[in-house]
C-alpha cells in the first residue's frame, strides 16, 4: 500500500511538472505591433487580427495555436494582432470584421477567405492556394501613403477616446464639458494650421506687386507716342477747318437768300406817298 501511495504521488508530481512546463512554454504565435509590423514585408506570413471580446476570435485561438506549431515545418511565420491594443494596424489593414486573416508573401498581401481549421491553414500554405487569390492593390497596401494616413487617423481617434475617458472619469469633468474642450481645441488647431498654410503659401508663392514701367522702355515709346499725338492733332485741325469752311459757306448762302426777301417785304407807306403828291 505504501508503494502504491508513493507511486501515485510521483505520478501526480510528474503530471504537475509537465503541466507547468506546458504552461511555461512560449507560444509559437508572434505578437505584432505598430513598431514591428514591417516584419511582414519580408518572408511568408499568416497574421490574424482579433479582439479579446470577440466570440469567433476566441473559438479560433486553439486552431491558430495548433497551426503555429507547424510554422517551422512549413517555413511560414504565424502572428496575431490585438486590434484593441493596436488601433493603428486596424486602420492600416482596413479591418472591418473579426477575425480577419491575411497572408503575406514578400510584401504582397492577400486576404484569407477559407475555412478556419488547422488542416485548412496547413493546406493553404503547403499547396500554395494563396496564388489563386487576388492580391491587395498597392494603393491600399499597408505601406502606402493612404493607409499610413488611415493608421494615423485611427491612432488619433483612440488618443481622443483615452483623453475623453481621463477627463470624465479621473478629473470628473462632465461629458458636455469634455466635448466643449475638444471643440475649442479643434477650432484653435484649425486656426493655427490655417495661419501656417497661409504663411507657407506666401513664402513659396509671394504676391506680385505692381511695378511702373522702367525709364528706358518709356523713353523708347516716347517718340512713337509724340508722332501719334501730332498726327491726331493735325487730323483734328483739318476737321475743324473743314467744319469752319462749311459753316462760312452756309452763312453766306443764307445771307444771299435773305436779301431779296428783305427788299420784297419792305412795307410801303401810303401816307408818305400822299404827302409827296
Amino acid at each position: 500500500m505504501a508503494a502504491v501511495g508513493w507511486g501515485s504521488a510521483l505520478l501526480a508530481l510528474l503530471l504537475a511538472a509537465g503541466g507547468a512546463a506546458a504552461l511555461g512554454r512560449p507560444s509559437p504565435v508572434r505578437v505584432l505591433s505598430d513598431g514591428t509590423w514591417r516584419e511582414l514585408l519580408h518572408g511568408e506570413w499568416m497574421v490574424e487580427f482579433y479582439a479579446p471580446w470577440c466570440p469567433a476570435c476566441q473559438s479560433l485561438q486553439p486552431e491558430w495555436e495548433k497551426f503555429a506549431e507547424w510554422g517551422e515545418d512549413l517555413d511560414v511565420n504565424i502572428a496575431k494582432v490585438d486590434v484593441t491594443e493596436q488601433p493603428g494596424l486596424s486602420g492600416r489593414f482596413v479591418i472591418t470584421a473579426l477575425p480577419t486573416i491575411y497572408h503575406c508573401k514578400d510584401g504582397v498581401f492577400r486576404k484569407y477567405q477559407g475555412a478556419r481549421t488547422k488542416t485548412d491553414f496547413i493546406n493553404f500554405i503547403s499547396d500554395q492556394e494563396w496564388k489563386s487569390i487576388e492580391p491587395v492593390s498597392s494603393w491600399f497596401g499597408p505601406s502606402s501613403f493612404l493607409m499610413s494616413s488611415m493608421s494615423a487617423l485611427f491612432q488619433l481617434s483612440m488618443w481622443i477616446r483615452h483623453c475623453h475617458g481621463y477627463l470624465t472619469e479621473s478629473v470628473g469633468i462632465p461629458v458636455w464639458g469634455s466635448y466643449a474642450i475638444f471643440a475649442l481645441a479643434t477650432l484653435f488647431s484649425g486656426l493655427i494650421l490655417g495661419l501656417m498654410m497661409v504663411f507657407l503659401a506666401d513664402c513659396l508663392c509671394p504676391s506680385k506687386k505692381h511695378r511702373p514701367p522702367q525709364y528706358p522702355y518709356s523713353k523708347k515709346l516716347a517718340p512713337e507716342s509724340a508722332h501719334l499725338l501730332k498726327k491726331l492733332d493735325e487730323e483734328q485741325e483739318a476737321d475743324e477747318e473743314d467744319i469752319s469752311d462749311d459753316e462760312a459757306g452756309d452763312k453766306e448762302e443764307s445771307t444771299r437768300n435773305s436779301s431779296p426777301n428783305a427788299v420784297r417785304q419792305r412795307p410801303v407807306n401810303p401816307a408818305g406817298t400822299a404827302d409827296k403828291s
